[in-house]
């Protein structure tokens, strides 16, 4: 019978197949790189114009890395990769993939733009951002809504059995068969709901439709920014794809670490069966609060704007805080993990 530390999951080793997919990844954000940079210096002229990526094209590509720190980032991905962890399947491109179906809306919108300088009214591009804005409102919220749903089902039979372990009902090899049955994963994430998230590309429109709103302060930036190149300087649409392409290069790249590092740390929890249920009763606790408080921010801005409740207007307003907040969850993320772990080392649990 196979177990829990037999899986390459489990051994945290990459399989040939999600080495290839993971090379795929990697790839395409060196590529992304590599194109920003080369079409800025080509509308720059010549190659001693590289001292100016350390202005706008170097702005834009922090504007990408500041974004993917926002609080609804972390949460869709991190949220996503622990529900595909539990199927079974270690993601490699929740966050890539995320990032890609963003950058999208962010690469049409300033070419848009920019190409508009000067001929499309303030009021215009308000217009077109309030449609977005609620589209990708309603999506973030029913989407992180689903998902918090899912882990807290999750959590609450992950709990269950770590009581009845505790209690000696369970030994670790009824745990360990019971976390590699693929009947105790359909009855925690239920039938239908199980395949909200199958692949990690289906991350792609989830980002798309949650990018339409462009509403943080790193994307009003990145626009006002493209569409001041290209009225003022005359530049080129090729010039000007480089502050879009530079800012979803900066923002893929940490998307994607943070799906690999939260799929890394998962992986190594699997380890051990009392082990997993440990640390994933403490993880999956603070990615359920997480995915549910952001979710209660989109709902009240929604219920203030919409409905007219204006007394939801200091709760709803912290999302204009998102930015600010991704610092503070990264954080609660990683001090989640290493408070578990010092409860476990001084539990004396890898020796138990």
């Amino acid at each position: 019978m196979s177990t829990l530390t037999d899986t390459p999951l489990a051994a945290g080793r990459w399989t040939r197949e999600e080495r290839w997919r993971l090379s795929g990844i990697l790839g395409t954000i060196v590529a992304l790189h590599v194109g920003g940079i080369a079409l800025y210096l080509l509308h720059r002229g010549d190659t001693s114009a590289a001292g100016g990526l350390a202005g706008s094209g170097a702005l834009a590509y922090v504007l990408g890395m500041r974004h993917a720190f926002d609080a609804d980032h972390i949460a869709a991905i991190d949220d996503t990769t622990r529900v595909m962890l539990l199927r079974g399947r270690r993601p490699v491109g929740v966050g890539f993939f995320f990032a890609m179906g963003h950058s999208t809306v962010v690469v049409v919108l300033a070419l848009l733009v920019a190409a508009a300088a000067g001929s499309i009214s303030t009021s215009d591009v308000d217009a077109v951002r309030s449609v977005g804005g609620t589209v990708a409102t309603v999506v973030a919220m029913v989407f992180l809504l689903v998902v918090a749903s899912l882990n807290a089902r999750v959590l609450r039979n992950l709990v269950g059995l770590w009581r009845r372990l505790r209690g000696g009902a369970d030994t670790a090899a009824e745990v360990e068969d019971a976390l590699l049955s693929r009947g105790f994963v359909t009855r925690i994430l239920g039938g239908r709901r199980r395949g909200l998230i199958q692949h990690s590309w289906h991350m792609y429109p989830v980002g798309l439709l949650m990018g339409l709103g462009l509403e943080t302060a790193s994307e009003v930036t990145l626009l006002a920014l493209s569409a001041s190149t290209a009225a003022g300087g005359g530049a080129s649409v090729l010039g000007v794809l480089s502050l879009p392409l530079l800012f979803a290069a900066g923002m893929s790249t940490f998307d994607t670490a943070d799906s690999l590092v939260m799929t890394r740390l998962y992986s190594w929890s699997y380890r051990d069966p009392v082990r997993t249920l440990f640390f994933n009763i403490a993880t999956t606790a603070v990615t359920v609060a997480v995915a549910a408080f952001i979710a209660l921010v989109y709902l009240a801005d929604a219920l203030v704007q919409y409905a007219g409740q204006a007394w939801l207007a200091p709760f709803a307003a912290v999302s204009d805080d998102f930015e600010l907040m991704g610092y503070v969850i990264a954080g609660i993320f990683a001090t989640t993990w290493l408070g578990a772990l010092a409860v476990w080392r001084l539990r004396g649990g890898d020796d138990a």
